[in-house]
């Protein structure tokens, strides 16, 4: 620290401030600091002055002191030249009796201050008379630290203070206020300024900021009845900042910062009292109740802000040892690389507040114990640092070594601060990068050169990130080589923003911006305290989570925007956090497959079954599912709890057989069938269920039997996520007994109409469980006009002689799946003999003319719609479907639902050559495995803001052209686009009348 100057002896309380001068820094530049004193004396004796003080600017004492702070702080030799006689006159008196005399002009001068000009002209210069006289006391080793703190903060207060009684007095002149004292305005006004962080503890540093809190009382009887209480005080605040911290020729007085307010982004800079108690107590956060313990009225109507704060000591000091707090505090500042044999520390350019060993260290040290402790211990209440510290040891909760240590380490650091804003009137902790700067910097702190300067800084922050990192020694962690993860109060943590960036996401400010807000409770599922406690704890692991997952910006944002929509959200925080191979897994599906992550956050349970590993690798057959299915339904004894049932188990074998395709453990044909494998079991359970709650009521048809015939992709086999079911009812009965024979008898008709109508809702009804499937109905025979249930022969006789080309087309991929075997067969046979009709030469047109209907519908154009596009499935599957149609008379082999299966078949059977073959084969096999893909991932209520399609992100990119076994989304693209070509090409060749 600065060199002592020559042995002085033992003055008394009168002995002016020269004359107790015992230290000075260092010059950068000797004969530099010595030209300016110089040039300074010169220029000083042609003023007019008092010879008398011409002795106190030669003192050996005062040469040192004042050349060396020409020569290194540009801010106060600033000072010192506008004003000459100011720095003699600080000199020549006692420092108490300069600073008191310096606070009693300033508080003459603005209560004579008409003008908000005046006053804060007033107030700049006072502040820069405070700020020379702090500076020579502290570089000239008058004032210890306790004392230069003091001062500072008891300026601030009356800058505070005088610059809100000003304003108070123009609103009394201008008739705002109805009972008011011009002479004490603030007495009763209604609104006070609440002091925290540093000025609350009265620790405040050279050029800090000061975090304010304005609140007041809604009911204020004080203002005219024309003023509503939150305008007017909003306003007024509004003003009281900008006469604080506005910069003019004179300078500033005070950087202001109302962010430690409950909610800042959410609420106005000024806060009804109500208002603030009511957050406090339903989302107070641990981290604000340690910004209060510093919480002091200075300004305003101190009884009003006296008793609220009274009001706050239940929140802020808990009647028992709040062990809890430890571990969320710790949550809320990880400082990963403090851990012990991890991360060295740096002296150039380390932020002596923020860092590693720094004094925001010591604070937390002191404030976690006290948020403990404190609610019992009255004695640990207290906002100063280093008495706490004391008193924690008094108290028997750390040892006197810890003590001394960090009281040590809390001194020199904090004066190392001090030093680095009074260079420039910065607020900044960071110590310089460069060398030369740093040396130079080492001899305004009075050390000769960096190697002792970083000695000694080095074993400071060595020893408070050692008692730091003991104190959370057993605390959960990050990896030790990312950093730090800071979410507490309301401005970033450069270091955090770091990690974020190492991380891999690429919008760090947001990113603690939108951690923030759900600390704040911003999301309804987050308001209640035990969800926010996991949460805090879950943080790191969630975001490492999402920084796996490919695309962490996608990740996080759309874990938030699902966060907006969740009722609650503890049970899947605690899920994810007690199993960090889920929060993992978890956060791959939020960055790569947003639909799959809608399905968990809306039903976290379901990642209970990724738990059992054998989940996974179990068959995916429909009898595998049948069996599984009824450990599902086996309980349920009435139709809303098999309803209920039966969507648990759809849910969660979806989700399973995702989660394989996901993690390539099956191919996307794989999941194709297993998901229709799974719709057959559901569909099969649920007319089960049907038919026997309908015959309890209705009774049984003599002869009566019904089946369900799948069309689309469940009649083929290769549903994806997504699909909704294509479905016909058909019925059958002995025409000679068409009545029911139970308690409620309904003829035949009648009795199918309304089992059909049951099947369907027991299949698309929303219940607490929420939904199974949409249900097409309209290949039914007549479509829409039709009824919901078909009986056999008419069924026959409709598809003879009424269906068109187009209805037979579908018919090519049906599969009977669920009801009467008997039934089942002969409706079989039927179809495959409508299959089997000879088609003349005109089906190619049909067929032609109906894609042109679908494309003038549906558009053709959308390289987003695998399905419609020009050259897409749709023309895939209507070429395999009219080879069916065109050549099964003769060719019965093509009789299979398969689209890919007819292909193979036909092109074995040289029905299209062998090129066209391939061509549509491998386009199928393509745009298939993207689609399944795809429906699994993109999220159709998330879309990318411009054409209403699914967002796709990077990592689902990425995972579309992996899918594909390409390198990249774009060459997918470009592959896609050239496959449709050749299928357009062939599809127009093989259906156009030729010329």
């Amino acid at each position: 620290m600065p060199k002592r100057c020559d042995d002085a002896p033992v003055l008394d309380a009168a002995t002016p401030l020269w004359q107790r001068l015992t230290t000075a820094p260092l010059p950068d530049r000797q004969r530099r600091a010595e030209n300016l004193f110089q040039t300074f004396l010169g220029k000083y004796s042609g003023h007019d002055f008092d010879p008398a003080w011409m002795p106190i600017l030669q003192d050996t004492r005062v040469h040192a002191l004042v050349a060396a702070m020409a020569d290194q702080s540009p801010f106060l030799w600033h000072l010192i030249r506008v004003d000459p006689q100011r720095l003699v006159r600080l000199l020549s008196q006692t420092p108490e009796a300069g600073f008191i005399a310096s606070m009693a002009q300033f508080a003459r001068d603005c209560a004579a201050a008409e003008t908000p000009a005046a006053l804060m002209r007033s107030l700049r210069r006072t502040r820069q008379e405070i700020a020379l006289l702090i500076a020579l006391g502290d570089l000239g080793g008058v004032f210890d630290l306790q004392m230069v703190m003091r001062l500072l903060s008891d300026a601030a207060d009356a800058y505070i203070s005088q610059t809100l009684e000003f304003l108070l007095r123009q609103a009394i002149n201008q008739g705002h206020f109805k009972t008011l004292d011009a002479a004490r305005p603030a007495q009763g006004c209604g609104l006070a300024i609440l002091a925290l962080g540093k000025l609350g503890a009265r620790e405040l540093n050279y050029s800090s900021d000061v975090d304010l809190m304005v609140i007041y009382d809604p009911e204020t009887n004080a203002l005219d009845a024309r003023q509503e209480p939150s305008t007017f005080f909003v306003r007024l605040t509004k003003h009281f900042v900008k006469l604080l911290q506005e910069t003019t020729a004179d300078g500033y007085v005070l950087r202001v910062d109302l962010r430690l307010r409950p909610d800042p982004s959410s609420t106005a800079i000024a806060i009804a009292a109500p208002a603030a108690y009511d957050y406090y107590q339903i989302l107070g956060q641990n981290w604000e109740r340690a910004a209060l313990i510093k919480a002091r009225p200075v300004a305003g109507d101190i009884a009003f802000a006296e008793t609220f704060l009274r009001e706050l000591e239940p929140f802020i000091w808990r009647k028992y040892f709040d062990y809890a707090a430890i571990a969320d505090i710790h949550a809320m500042k990880r400082q990963i690389h403090a851990f012990r044999g991890h991360a060295d520390i740096t002296v150039a350019g380390h932020d002596i507040k923020l860092g590693r060993g720094g004094i925001r260290e010591i604070e937390f040290f002191v404030q976690t114990q006290q948020l403990i402790f404190g609610g019992k211990r009255r004695t640990l209440r207290g906002a100063a640092t280093l008495a706490m510290l004391a008193e924690l040891c008094a108290q028997g909760w750390i040892t006197q070594d810890v003590v001394d240590d960090l009281s040590a380490a809390y001194i020199f650091l904090r004066t190392i601060e001090h030093r680095l804003q009074m260079v420039a009137d910065e607020q900044t902790q960071r110590l310089p990068e460069e060398t030369e700067a740093l040396r130079r910097f080492a001899r305004f702190c009075g050390l000769r050169g960096v190697k002792s300067f970083t000695k000694e800084v080095t074993y400071h922050l060595d020893r408070v990130a050692y008692h730091y990192a003991r104190l959370f020694e057993g605390a959960p962690g990050l990896d030790a080589a990312l950093g730090s993860l800071v979410f507490t109060g309301v401005g970033d943590d450069p270091e955090t923003l770091e990690t974020l960036r190492q991380l891999g996401y690429t919008q760090p400010e947001k990113i603690t911006e939108m951690v923030r807000g759900w600390h704040f409770g911003h999301h309804s599922a987050l308001r209640g305290p035990r969800a926010r406690e996991v949460l805090t704890e879950l943080v790191p692991q969630l975001l490492q989570a999402f920084a796996a997952s490919g695309d962490p910006d996608a990740a996080i944002g759309l874990f938030d925007q699902a966060l907006s929509r969740m009722p609650a959200a503890v049970e899947l925080f605690s899920i994810l956090k007690s199993n960090p191979s889920l929060c993992a897994l978890f956060g791959e599906i939020l960055g790569g497959a947003p639909r799959l992550a809608r399905t968990v956050i809306a039903h976290p349970h379901l990642l209970d079954a990724t738990i059992d590993g054998r989940m996974l690798h179990a068959q995916l057959t429909e009898e595998a599912f049948e069996k599984r299915a009824q450990g599902f339904l086996q309980q349920a004894d009435h139709t809303e709890a098999f309803l209920d049932a039966l969507r648990d188990f759809a849910r969660e074998e979806k989700f399973l057989i995702g989660l394989r395709l996901l993690s390539g453990l099956i191919e996307p044909v794989k999941a194709g069938t297993a998901f229709s494998a799974l719709a057959r079991t559901i569909i099969a359970a649920a007319l089960d269920h049907v038919q026997t709650e309908f015959a309890s009521q209705h009774g049984h048809i003599n002869g009566g039997s019904v089946i369900v015939i799948a069309l689309g992709k469940l009649g083929s086999g290769e549903m994806t996520a997504g699909s909704d079911l294509d479905l016909i009812i058909v019925y059958d009965y002995d025409a000679a007994s068409p009545q029911s024979d139970g308690a409620h008898p309904l003829h035949a008709l009648q009795y199918y109409t309304r089992l059909a109508q049951r099947l369907i809702s027991a299949l698309t009804v929303a219940t607490r469980r929420g939904s199974l499937y949409e249900v097409d109905l309209r290949l039914r025979p007549s479509g829409g006009k039709g009824p919901v249930a078909s009986q056999f022969e008419s069924f026959i006789d409709y598809q003879y002689n009424e269906a068109e080309s187009w209805e037979h087309m579908a018919l090519v991929r049906h599969d009977i799946i669920a009801g009467d075997a008997a039934l089942a067969e002969r409706t079989a046979m039927a179809i495959k003999r409508i299959l089997r009709l000879p088609r003349g030469d005109s089906l190619a047109g049909e067929v032609l003319a109906m894609r042109r209907l679908v494309a003038r519908q549906k558009g053709e154009s959308d390289p987003a719609d695998p399905k419609h596009i020009a050259g897409g499935l749709m023309d895939i599957e209507f070429l395999a479907q009219y080879l069916v149609l065109r050549h099964a008379y003769d060719c019965p082999e093509l009789l299979t639902n398969s689209t890919a299966s007819i292909l193979e078949r036909a092109g074995a059977h040289a029905l299209i050559d062998r090129k066209a073959c391939d061509d549509l084969l491998h386009a199928f096999r393509l745009e298939s495995d993207v689609m399944q893909m795809a429906r699994l991932i993109l999220d159709p209520d998330i879309d990318d803001g411009k054409t209403g399609r699914a967002a796709v992100g990077a990592a689902v990119e990425r995972r579309l052209a992996r899918i594909a076994d390409l390198p990249d989304y774009a060459m997918l693209q470009r592959v896609l686009r050239e496959n449709r070509a050749r299928v357009r090409a062939h599809f127009l060749r093989l259906l156009e009348p030729r010329s």
